[in-house]
Order: structure tokens, then sequence, then C-alpha cells
């Protein structure tokens, strides 16, 4: 974990497990998350035309069916015994074609319907991912990239599961209640009567129900993220879990967290299947009393029997609908508190824009100064305070001190990954605020105590920051870098695949790979975190002269724990609880006995 990142959870939280947060995504109503839908389906018109073009079609085919069986039975005459066969074959017929015309128009329907969720699915993992490139390192410090990766996986697909299916079905169910409807209508008007008590009794208890269940689903959501965060912490710490013996303690903690899960998606998924019998009993209702009135109506002679089978099917038909509607409610309420967060996640603020003035920093010399600086991740809790400091060209900055005292967060305020709260910082005498972050990065080449590398061979790990760059380059870089005879045992050399961060190679490696990526840069300002951290001895002696000959005419500035690597610097700032409390050469601070000698000598201790 970023050592930043550790900062930042000891402000925010008093446990490791409750300092980066759950992401919730902004509470938005049912209205303005169809309209997000409805802009992302508006990007696929012909798809969305063709859709409701299949499901009209299909509709109107099955729903003549009960209206060719009123007529064929009507074909029959039950008093005289006398059956009108060539009107019952005609209406058998165009049953059985309207029938089979309706599945393959269903099926057509079903596979459009696929293509368009496909790519409703492409387009917001593409709008998320591309905010995420331009959310601030801030956002990342907050929240638990597990729960990230459950919105870009897990949240999505229960979007377009519901647009998929729930939303076939609802477009269906609307063509199918409104056919059914005017056909009842058509045949006998006195018995749709039933239906003005029935139906708004469904509507008004749906919306109840539905209004009840959603905060739990939304509760579920957030639940089931914070068990994916959790478990990816644990996975990508299974080696300190082991070392330290915690397996007990960790399988503990998931189990209190996976029972909190399962209670959530219980209690919701609990709730919202309630509506679907509760529906259905409704609906049963309402047919009971349809046969009741309808078998009056028919021994009276105001209604024939083919009829009466005709509006008992169409009442069927119309009730099915609203049914199978409240029986989607669930995973209705699913599928918004899905899109709160991934609409969360899109809207994320990214970070601030340069401003509209903002220059190209340029031919750079690489004098930086820090002026009265003040900093703090959360308010009231300052990090760094009236902090000043003035690098020269070309010159060596080591900034040492004790965990906690605000190293790293220089580095984070040079590159400008957070803005200062107070002061500024100057390169070339320019406050960065008024330079582009990518100019202003792009001078800089950062080799971090964390190392990253990428799915992908040697050479495209090494070449990551300089595209276009050749073997040749790659291979100077890595024999400067030191690790180039290593890269040549492998049997692959240079085409070897890397996977999973780098896992099948020692962390000295992987720390010299990122170090010849830094050589490849040609930058002017060089940032070392603890660069030599994972290295033997004698790797490190030869990266320290490799780094004099990276480090001519660059301004550099390193961070080191091990003071024994930073004795030539030609400046050495030495920070306690933000503060820069000496400063000055390795020999000046030995003399001066202070708070560097004490450090110094804490390391080298018999």
């Amino acid at each position: 974990m970023p050592k930043e990142s550790m900062k930042v959870q000891a402000h925010i939280g008093n446990t490791e497990e409750e300092g980066k947060q759950s992401f919730q995504g902004t509470k938005r109503s049912r209205g303005m998350l169809l309209l997000r839908l409805w802009q992302y389906l508006g990007r696929n018109r012909l798809l969305l035309v063709l859709a409701l073009v299949l499901s009209i079609s299909s509709s109107l085919f099955s729903l003549y069916g009960p209206k060719l069986s009123g007529q064929a039975i009507n074909a029959i005459d039950l008093g005289k015994g006398k059956v009108d066969f060539h009107t019952v074959y005609h209406c058998v017929f165009l049953m059985a074609a309207f029938y089979i015309l309706s599945s393959i128009l269903t099926y057509l329907l079903n596979a459009v319907m696929i293509r368009l969720s496909k790519k409703i699915s492409k387009q917001m993992r593409h709008d998320i991912f591309e905010n995420m490139s331009r959310l601030p390192v801030s956002f990342y410090d907050r929240y638990q990239t597990g729960n990230i990766i459950s919105i870009v996986t897990y949240d999505v697909d229960t979007v377009n599961q519901s647009m998929s299916s729930d939303l076939l079905q609802i477009l269906q169910s609307i063509v199918t209640v409104v056919v059914s409807f005017i056909m009842m209508i058509s045949i006998a008007p006195k018995l749709v009567i039933i239906f003005v008590f029935t139906v708004p009794a469904t509507a008004v208890f749906t919306r109840w129900l539905a209004n009840r269940v959603r905060p739990m689903f939304r509760k579920r959501s957030a639940k089931l993220g914070e068990l994916n965060g959790f478990v990816e912490e644990m996975i990508s710490g299974q080696k300190t879990i082991r070392a330290y013996g915690r397996e007990d303690a960790v399988l503990e903690k998931f189990e209190e967290k996976n029972k909190i899960a399962v209670d959530a998606y219980t209690t919701a998924e609990a709730n919202g299947t309630v509506t679907g019998p509760a529906v259905t009993c409704i609906n049963n209702i309402s047919l009971t009393l349809v046969c009741v009135f309808g078998a009056l109506l028919f021994l009276r002679g105001d209604i024939l029997l083919g009829d009466l089978s005709s509006f008992v099917q169409y009442s069927r038909k119309f009730s099915g609908p609203i049914n199978e509607v409240a029986n989607i409610i669930a995973e209705l309420q699913s599928a918004f508190a899905a899109a709160e967060r991934v609409f969360g996640l899109i809207d994320a603020e990214p970070e601030k824009a340069d401003a509209p003035d903002a220059k190209i920093l340029s031919d750079v010399k690489g004098q930086v100064t820090l002026d009265h600086v003040d900093f703090s991740y959360v308010p009231e809790k300052p990090i760094i305070k009236d902090f000043s400091m003035l690098a020269k060209p070309g010159s060596l900055t080591a900034i040492v001190g004790p965990t906690g005292a605000g190293k790293t967060t220089i580095i984070n305020l040079l590159m400008r990954f957070y803005d200062v709260d107070g002061g500024a910082v100057l390169v070339d005498g320019q406050d960065i605020r008024e330079l582009t972050r990518d100019s202003l990065r792009r001078a800089y080449t950062m080799v971090l105590q964390d190392t990253w590398l990428f799915h992908g061979t040697i050479y495209e790990n090494i070449a990551y920051g300089k595209p276009g760059a050749t073997m040749e380059d790659v291979v100077r870089a890595a024999k400067a870098a030191k690790i180039h005879s290593y890269i040549s045992r492998l049997p692959e050399g240079y085409n070897t695949i890397l996977s999973d961060n780098g896992t099948s190679i020692s962390k000295g490696q992987k720390q010299l790979l990122t170090i010849a990526r830094a050589m490849l840069l040609d930058a002017h300002m060089l940032i070392l975190d603890e660069a030599t951290s994972n290295v033997d001895t004698r790797t490190e002696q030869q990266i320290q002269a490799a780094m004099r000959e990276l480090m001519k005419d660059k301004t550099c500035f390193v961070i080191a724990h091990r003071l024994s690597t930073i004795r030539s610097a030609n400046h050495i700032l030495v920070m306690r609880d933000g503060q820069v409390v000496e400063q000055g050469t390795h020999d000046s601070l030995m003399a001066a006995r202070g708070f560097y000698h004490e450090l110094y000598q804490a390391q080298f201790e018999s």
C-alpha cells in the first residue's frame, strides 16, 4: 500500500479496515436514473427503433390469437349441434401462423436487445475508465480498490442485465396491456369495470413496496462492494498475513463482512419478492370476478361463449404483464442501486482543470522552490507547516526523517498530485498552479518504492514512459540499471512476458526494471522515493554509481530511510512533524550532533 494512502487512512479512520471508504455514489431519483439510462439507449437509435418494431410486431401477432380462438368457438352452434369447420380450420391455421411468427420475432428481439445491452455495457465501462483516468490521486487514497472494481464489473453487469431483460419485458408488457385493454373494451365494456378497482390497487401497492425496498438494495450493493474491497486487500497481502500467522483473524473478519453482505442481500431479496405473490393474488381475484360476471352476462345472452372465452384470455394477458412487472420490481431496485454507483463514478469530480491561461513548462532549468507551504490531507490536521526550501538546478536534495514526517507529501506537492493550502511551489520561478499539469509532470522522472509493472514484455515495461523507444535504447537503460545481465539469461530475453505485477521475479529485480524505465527518459528533474530499498548492498552500490551518471545536470530529490545512500547529497532536509528541523550537508549535520545525528547513529549502532 502506498505510504501516502496509509497517511490518509490514519486521518480518516481508526483502523486499517476503516481507513478507505466504500464508494456509495450519489442518491438520485428514479426519474434521473431513467433519464441517464435513456441517454445511453439514445446513442444506439437504430437498434432501439428495431427493438421497438420487433416488440410491437411480436406482441400484436401473439395478441390476435385469443380473438381467433373466440371466433373458432363461435363457429360452433351448440343449439343445433353444427360446426362451421371451414371457419374453425381457418382460425386454427391463422393462430398457428401468428404464434410461430411471434416466436421468431421474439427470438430476433432478444438478439437485438443482447447486442444493445453489450454496446451500452461497453460504453458505460469506457465512460467509467475514462473518468477514472482523470480523477485526482486523493480519490484513490479515499476509496477501496476492490470496491471500485466491483462497480466496474458487478454493478455495470447488473444495470445492463436489467436493461437487456427487464427493459425488454417492460416494452412487451406495455404493448400487451394496451392492446389487451382495447380488445376487452371491444368485446365486453361492462366487464372492464372490474379492472378499474384492481389495477389501481396493484399500482399503489407496487409503488409503496418499491419505495420501501430501494434503500435495501442500495445497502446490498454497498456491502457487496465493501466485501470485494476487503477480499482484494487480503489477497494482495497473503504473504504478510501468513508471515504473521493472522489467517484466523482474517477469516473471522471475512466472516463478519460476509455475514453483513449476505444479510443485506437476504433482506433486500426477501422484501422485494413480496411483490410478485401479492400482485398475483390481486390478479387472481380480478380473474375470478371476470368469470363470475361473465357467466351471468352469458346466461342473459349479452355475450357469446366465444367472446367470453376471448375476454378471459385477454384479461389474463392484461393482468399477466402487470404481474411480471411486479416480479421484476426487485430487480429494477437492484439495478437502480447499481446505477447510482455507476453514474456516481462516472460523475466523480475529476482533477481540477488547468487554469485557462496555464502555461506549458518548457526550457526547464530545474530550480525548485517551496515558499512557506502549508498542507493538510484533512482540514485542521496539518502535515506541512510553513515549509520553505530551495533546490538549485543540477543539485541533489535528500529528504530524511521518521515515518509520517511529511517526506512523500513533499513529492506529491512537487508533482501536483495535491495542491498546497497556503504558500506556493515554484519551478524556475513559475507557480506550478499556473502551469499545465501534463508539462509539469513530464519534467520529472519518478522511481517509487512501490514498484508497478503491467502485463506485457520486459521491453514494453521499460519503454513504458517513452513510446517508440528502440530496443537499443531499452538495452542501454537496462545496462545502466545493472539489470541487463539478468534479462539476458531469461529464455525470451527482453520479450519475456511479465504478469500479475511481476510476481514471478524478485522485488529487487522489479525495482531495477523501474529504475531502467526512469533512465530511459530524458527529464530535467528526478524523484527517487527510497528507490534502492529492495536491492542488496552490492547492487545498491552499483546503482548509486549509475544514478550519479543519470543525475548529472538534473535537479534530484531523494527520499531515503537508509542514510548511507545520501552522504554525497548537496543538501539534506531533515523533517520532523511536518517541519524542517535541520538542513545542510552530511558532514555539517553530523558535526551539529542534532536530530540527523540521532537518526544516523540509530541505524549504525551495533
